[in-house]
């Protein structure tokens, strides 16, 4: 796909990425990726990377949508934005997925954007268009107008109560007391029927306290994700790929001596670096069904990242894919990501259809984009919202890995700490 291409520099690039957000909203598809900021994760140049319009677009579920999705890439050959939702497993193994589903999209979704607009850590701007000149997108872009909406408080449900889940780990950990599971993550959702929310105010007001590194605004005709993820799944550059997963989480402190304090709680709890390596080795074994052997190398473990309310420890695999693998089969070799199943993975996807009580569907999938070379750069959706405008069902989930060193009652707030922004956005 030829584009017109125009390179411009703009005076406040804050301004000019909320701007940018409302513009593309107002297209029937439209992507938001923002990096906030973040200085400590490796990205690439942009800080925030939105594709709006749709020339063309890819929805299917579980069964050959991988094939579907190469097809699509190859037929392109262009940029792509889009997700793949959790229960791909259902392809990737022998699985199936029966639990009630309230948010109503599809495994995978994807399009190929009509307009693309990129700025730079530089403060520079570069806009892409299929079909109109890049100076009156731009002039448009700049002549949108943010408006304050407020967002009525909302209410949300648990799907399982505190006593419930209390109950649920119990029966998780006599499981890994069993040997049938080492590490498993277990989720819960909190939603709610019948409200209507403005997805935009609701993102920016989560955006804006999350500052994410992986913060994402995904508006696919009426349903939306709105998110706020810390966490990468993969990326691909040429022909190396890069895992971050993401296990361990502490709050941060009243001030800076008590967040040194937490950060070195966190760095050497034992319980947490068992649950960290234990992924660590769960993404080694994945890429191996990828990359070329001997080239497989933990780049940093037990890592301490700050965030605006959490300290995580991140730690980073990466590895060489050999030449007859591309980033599809990669992708598809890996997924879903350690980070969101636990260990041995097929065993914990059994007992996740057991023990859970709705269905994930985009949430722990992956959502980010391709470009036109096959490169792409894709997060875990965690801490993100769910929106269906058309049924009007908003759904969040949090969740945690269970081990046998697992509290109860720890692991539920650990979920409380989780959700405590969205919280905080939806009762305004």
């Amino acid at each position: 796909m030829k584009r017109q291409s125009g390179s411009y520099t703009v005076a406040n690039p804050q301004l000019f990425k909320q701007q940018a957000l409302r513009w593309a909203n107002s297209q029937s598809c439209a992507a938001y990726l923002d990096n906030n900021g973040y200085p400590h994760y490796p990205n690439s140049s942009f800080e925030c990377l939105i594709g709006a319009g749709a020339l063309s677009q890819l929805r299917c579920n579980a069964g050959d949508a991988f094939a579907q999705l190469r097809a699509f890439q190859q037929q392109t050959k262009d940029w792509l934005f889009g997700y793949l939702g959790y229960d791909l497993k259902n392809e990737v193994e022998h699985l199936e997925s029966k639990l009630p589903d309230g948010t109503g999209f599809p495994d995978m979704y994807f399009f190929q954007p009509e307009h693309l607009v990129t700025l730079h850590k530089d403060g520079s701007v570069t806009i892409e268009s299929a079909n109109a000149s890049p100076n009156d997108i731009l002039a448009q872009i700049q002549a949108t107008t943010l408006p304050d909406h407020v967002q009525q408080p909302v209410a949300m449900k648990p799907r399982v109560s505190k006593e419930q889940y209390l109950q649920t780990i119990q029966q998780l950990r006599e499981h890994i007391a069993a040997g049938d599971v080492y590490e498993m993550n277990y989720c819960q959702e909190f939603y709610s029927e019948g409200v209507g929310i403005n997805p935009l105010a609701v993102f920016a007001r989560l955006n804006q306290l999350s500052q994410a590194p992986f913060s994402c605004y995904l508006k696919l005709e009426e349903k939306y994700l709105l998110c706020a993820s810390p966490e990468r799944f993969m990326r691909k550059q040429g022909d190396l790929v890069s895992s971050m997963p993401i296990k361990g989480t502490i709050r941060r402190g009243n001030d800076d001596a008590e967040d040194e304090t937490l950060k070195s709680d966190l760095r050497h709890n034992i319980k947490e670096q068992a649950e960290n390596v234990m992924i660590v080795d769960l993404v080694r074994n994945d890429l191996t069904r990828s990359c070329i052997p001997g080239t497989i190398q933990v780049d940093e473990l037990f890592g301490i990242y700050t965030f605006p309310k959490v300290h995580h420890m991140v730690s980073t695999v990466i590895g060489q894919l050999r030449p007859e693998v591309d980033g599809i089969e990669a992708i598809r070799n890996a997924f879903p990501m350690g980070s969101m199943t636990g260990a041995p993975k097929v065993r914990v996807m059994q007992l996740t259809e057991q023990y859970e009580h709705s269905k994930r569907g985009i949430y722990s999938g992956a959502a980010g984009y391709f470009t036109p070379n096959g490169d792409f750069d894709l997060n875990v959706v965690i801490r993100s919202l769910v929106y269906n405008e058309s049924t009007q069902y908003l759904s969040y989930h949090v969740g945690g890995a269970i081990t046998w060193d697992s509290v109860p009652e720890l692991e539920y707030e650990e979920c409380l700490l989780k959700a405590a922004t969205i919280e905080r956005v939806l009762k305004g």
